[in-house]
């Protein structure tokens, strides 16, 4: 199965969902890229770590038309790359999970790393379903 998460700046959400992916299904194969290029968020790292996930070496990358022509599930995680994404195959299964962008919270960094979490735990339930489309 080769699954592609796409977000808006690959910096959160998609790199989230990547690492969540890498730990539940290792045979996959598994990638993360952004319509745009936003650089690896630091609180993204951080929760993950609490997980024991290191995504601290990922980097923010556009979208691959190759392999997401090649894909067999892309899943969207915002309604921006869910509306910007370009065309797939009709061989391509295509989903969207909505989340909130954790990187546009405000507040303090206990806080923000609050919305992090939730966002993170939220992409792990949608993850542990996946095993259902196989």
């Amino acid at each position: 199965m080769q699954i592609y998460f796409l977000c808006t700046g690959n910096s959160c959400r998609s790199q989230i969902a990547e690492g969540l992916a890498h730990k539940y299904f290792p045979d996959w194969t598994i990638a993360s890229a952004g319509i745009e290029s936003h650089g690896l968020n630091p609180l993204a790292v951080k929760t993950m770590a609490e997980k024991n996930i290191d995504i601290s070496m990922n980097k923010s990358k556009l979208i691959d038309p190759n392999y997401l022509n090649s894909s067999d599930l892309v899943i969207t995680l915002c309604g921006d790359a869910r509306d910007r994404c370009p065309a797939v195959p009709t061989s391509v299964k295509k989903i969207h999970w909505g989340f909130t962008d954790p990187a546009l919270t405000k507040g303090t960094e206990a806080e923000r790393l609050n919305i992090f979490r939730e966002v993170r735990d939220g992409i792990e339930v949608k993850i542990r379903q996946l095993r259902d489309i196989e």
